[in-house]
């Protein structure tokens, strides 16, 4: 199946966005904005951000596109479309190929998102490159630099699934089905996050890397400290039973668990609360934003001591410096 023919058999025969003007077919992608417009671009790469031994075509495709969808969330944005770029080696059929197209579609339908365009290359590995497009209400987008003294900090879900069902796979055990359908079929919290616009100040940010290196992201962003009560952080009964020895450490950096960190002013907590529960989005409240002292940074307190919560996790380019 040559390029052209690929082209042919994913073109939509129908688009769930009325915002289309001209979707694939032409040179570029034609749509009429209604609000302000999210732009958010995700790359995976085989053998660094997955493997063919613990995921296959559909699955890979799904998570692809989870990650730019959690990104969309991240920002308080309504997923609307999405364009694909791939880097396919000869290892890969034809049948693969479609099997990875059909699990984006399969997450885009549950957001209403639409595929329309993309470009499609030969090389050594398959590469997936994502940019998907989301709305926001005008002055509703949500960032990382929102954060104020007093704030309360909250996640959604529960973390360190996702590294607990990737241990799963990589032992070649099938303990827990539920650690591994989060490690491959993760929900981005879009609904969730939508239901927020009714708050006046919202802090997000995607957990894709792991709260150790998600909250230190905010902390430096807001030019605030984030004070983190370690026994409040969520963990999974499963995680917990098959993995009590890692269950915390892959809670604080396991990463790719696609849920959200963020913070809300005090008197809008019974607001979140009900759009979480409008949602059906388990949140918790895992602790509190203080006044820098020296620096902006992450404290982690246990009934034993506090220490600095450090970035951990996967870091791209590292190897670099």
């Amino acid at each position: 199946m040559d390029e052209f023919e690929l082209i042919r058999c994913i073109t939509p025969s129908y688009y769930r966005q009325s915002s289309v003007i001209k979707g694939i077919g032409d040179d570029a992608f034609v749509f009429r904005a209604s609000g302000d417009v999210v732009f958010t671009t995700d790359t995976m790469v085989e053998g660094v951000h997955f493997s063919r031994e613990t995921m296959g075509p559909e699955a890979i495709g799904y998570r692809a596109l989870a990650a730019n969808i959690s990104d969309l969330a991240a920002m308080g944005s309504t997923p609307a479309f999405y364009s694909v770029s791939l880097v396919v080696s000869p290892e890969w059929t034809d049948e693969e190929i479609l099997s990875l197209y059909d699990g984006m579609d399969k997450l885009a339908a549950n957001h209403s998102m639409d595929m329309i365009g993309g470009d499609t290359v030969s090389g050594r590995q398959l590469i997936v490159t994502i940019t998907a497009h989301g709305y926001i209400h005008k002055d509703k987008g949500r960032y990382r630099s929102a954060a104020r003294p007093g704030d309360l900090v909250f996640v959604t879900g529960t973390l360190g699934d996702s590294r607990g069902g990737l241990e799963t796979l990589m032992k070649e055990e099938m303990s827990s089905s539920f650690l591994i359908d989060r490690h491959r079929y993760p929900e981005p919290r879009v609904r969730f996050a939508s239901g927020l616009t009714s708050l006046q100040r919202v802090c997000l940010n995607d957990v894709s890397d792991g709260i150790a290196s998600e909250a230190n992201e905010i902390a430096e962003a807001s030019g605030v400290s984030l004070s983190i009560e370690e026994g409040n952080i969520p963990v999974s009964r499963a995680l917990k039973e098959s993995y009590p020895e890692h269950a915390q450490e892959w809670a604080l950096s396991g990463g790719e668990d696609f849920e959200l960190i963020g913070t809300i002013a005090p008197e809008e907590e019974q607001a979140l609360r009900t759009a979480a529960d409008e949602t059906g989005t388990p949140v918790t409240f895992i602790g509190s934003v203080v006044p820098v002292k020296d620096e902006p940074e992450v404290r982690l307190h246990s009934l034993r001591e506090s220490k600095r919560l450090l970035r951990t996790g996967y870091t791209h380019l590292q190897e670099r410096r």
